[in-house]
């Protein structure tokens, strides 16, 4: 992409829906004093790149806190909010109903709270500078994995060799998806309906950015983690 990065349009797209079923009502429920949604609005409103700031929901809560937050509302019709529904088609559905289309989309989801400050601006930069096609943050694991197949398992490590895990090289690490930032251009999501895919680049979170909330149990670890690592 060689265009200047002050004519560039960017937007991001914050998917909630209101059917979660693990935590119900989760994208609204309260994270370190605020609805866990804000926290991903104004991450978003740190950068000085994105334009707008879009909130695909079917809910009419999560739309007003979100709109009193700073982000515009794109009404997701409920055959896209289902269990099954897919994040794709949140986005495709968002880009259906956006009258200026962007050139580049960051998604944000909303059960990712915890990001480095700053660190979007670095993320669409790179995204930018390195020419991709679609951007993913990742998060690198000090586990040592094993394959079960039926019966049988098998170590993705040698464990002949077994390092202990500080001494692990950098080359040597496994790296997680962790579901907090994505970025790819519109000329590559139209023409894939994927938000990865092409050339694909990479932006690492250390691993306390690196977790989600899925169930009631992740709200109470990650606000301790918050409080007492991050902060």
């Amino acid at each position: 992409m060689n265009q200047n990065i002050n004519y560039i349009n960017i937007i991001a797209i914050i998917p909630a829906r209101g059917g979660s079923k693990g935590i119900p009502g989760k994208n609204i429920k309260s994270f370190e004093g605020k609805p866990l949604i804000s926290h991903s609005i104004e991450y978003a409103k740190e950068s000085t790149l994105i334009t707008e700031i879009y909130v695909s929901t079917d809910d009419e809560q999560i739309a007003h806190i979100s709109k009193t937050a700073g982000a515009k509302i794109i009404k997701r019709p409920p055959e896209l909010a289902t269990d099954t529904a897919s994040t794709e088609s949140a986005i495709g559905h968002a880009l259906n109903n956006i009258d200026n289309l962007p050139d580049i989309i960051v998604l944000l989801q909303p059960t990712s709270p915890l990001r480095p400050k700053k660190s979007l601006d670095i993320a669409i930069n790179k995204f930018i500078n390195g020419k991709y096609d679609s951007l993913l943050s990742l998060s690198p694991s000090n586990n040592f994995f094993w394959k079960i197949n039926s019966e049988e398992i098998s170590a993705e490590y040698d464990f002949l060799n077994r390092k202990r895990r500080q001494d692990v090289q950098n080359s040597e690490k496994k790296y997680f998806e962790n579901g907090s930032v994505y970025i790819f251009s519109r000329e590559h999501f139209e023409s894939t309906n994927n938000r990865l895919g092409g050339k694909i680049g990479h932006v690492i979170f250390p691993e306390e950015y690196g977790y989600e909330i899925d169930v009631p149990r992740d709200l109470i670890i990650l606000e301790h983690l918050s409080r007492e690592i991050i902060k």
